[in-house]
C-alpha cells in the first residue's frame, strides 16, 4: 500500500505546480470518487485499518493535488507507543477527520467519537459504521460522557486507539474552556496515554448549505503536530492544562486566535 513519505517523524508536501485558481473543483470528484468507493466496500464486505489508511491517502493527496501544502510533525509521538491512544486534536474543519488516519493506521487501529449528525449523510453513515465509531447526540454531556465512558473503553481494550475532539463545535479560532475533558476521563478510565494534536486546517471551509462541505482555499497551509504521549495521573488536571498550553502555543505560532 502506498505510504506518506515520512521522515524523522515530519511530512512535508511535495512542491505544488498545480494551479491554485480553482482549487474546489479540482478536489471534490476526487473526494466523491474517494467515499463512493469506500462506502461500497462498507456495505459489502465491511472495512478494516487498510481501508482507513488508503482513503485517508487518497484524500491528502487529492487535497495536495488542489494545491493544498501540508506540514506535518511529531508522528514519531504515534510509532513509537506500544499499544492503544487516545489522541484529542483541536476541531477547525472537517479536513483532519479524513486526514489524521493517515498518520495513525499505519502504526495502530483506530476509531473516532463522532456526532450523530455525520450518520445523516448516506454515504457517511456506511463509512462510520463499519469504522466501529462511538456516535454521541451532543444534546446532553452527560449522556455523551457515559456512551464515550463505556463504548469508547472497549474499543480501546480490544486494541483500537480513539480520536476524540473535545471541542463541542469546529471553530477558526480556540477557546480552552470548550476543550473539555472528555477524552482525559476516557483515557485515565482505561489506563491509556493521551496525545494531544494541534491542528490548522482552515484550507477546507465550512460550506454554506452542506457545512461539511466548503470551499478549498490553498493559499492556507495545513499544519498538524502530534504531542508527546501523557499517562494520566491522579484526576488528569495537570495533563489537560498541558494538551491546552501545547494546541495554544502552536495554534498561535501559525497565527490562529487564542481565545482568553
Amino acid at each position: 500500500m502506498k505510504g506518506l513519505d515520512i521522515i524523522d517523524g515530519s511530512y512535508r508536501s511535495p512542491q505544488v505546480s498545480t494551479s491554485r485558481l480553482i482549487p474546489s473543483l479540482r478536489f471534490y470528484p476526487k473526494l466523491l470518487n474517494i467515499l463512493i468507493k469506500l462506502g461500497i466496500e462498507a456495505r459489502k464486505n465491511g472495512l478494516v485499518n487498510d481501508n482507513f489508511h488508503a482513503t485517508a491517502y487518497g484524500i491528502l493527496k487529492a487535497l495536495e493535488g488542489s494545491g493544498v501544502v501540508f506540514e506535518v510533525n511529531g508522528v514519531e509521538n504515534v510509532s513509537s507507543v506500544d499499544g492503544p491512544c487516545v489522541y484529542m486534536p483541536n476541531h477547525m474543519s472537517v479536513l483532519e477527520t479524513f486526514v489524521l488516519p493517515g498518520f495513525i493506521c499505519p502504526y495502530k487501529e483506530m476509531t473516532f467519537v463522532i456526532k450523530e449528525g455525520l450518520l445523516k449523510y448516506p454515504l457517511f453513515k456506511d463509512i462510520m459504521y463499519a469504522m466501529d465509531s462511538v456516535v454521541v447526540k451532543r444534546i446532553n454531556p452527560r449522556e455523551d460522557l457515559n456512551v464515550v465512558m463505556t463504548e469508547g473503553e472497549k474499543k480501546l481494550a480490544s486494541g483500537k486507539s480513539m480520536i476524540i475532539f473535545p471541542q463541542s463545535t469546529r471553530s477558526l479560532d480556540f477557546n480552552p474552556k470548550l476543550y473539555n475533558t472528555m477524552g482525559i476521563k476516557l483515557a485515565l478510565r482505561a489506563k491509556v496515554p493521551v496525545v494531544p494534536v494541534a491542528i490548522k486546517s482552515d484550507a477546507w471551509e465550512a460550506g454554506r448549505f452542506l457545512k461539511d462541505f466548503g470551499k478549498i482555499d490553498a493559499s492556507r497551509k495545513v499544519y498538524i503536530t502530534f504531542g508527546k504521549p501523557m499517562t494520566i495521573k491522579n484526576r488528569g488536571v495537570e495533563e489537560h492544562k498541558e494538551s491546552i498550553e501545547f494546541i495554544s502555543r502552536l495554534l498561535q505560532q501559525w497565527g490562529v486566535k487564542v481565545l482568553n
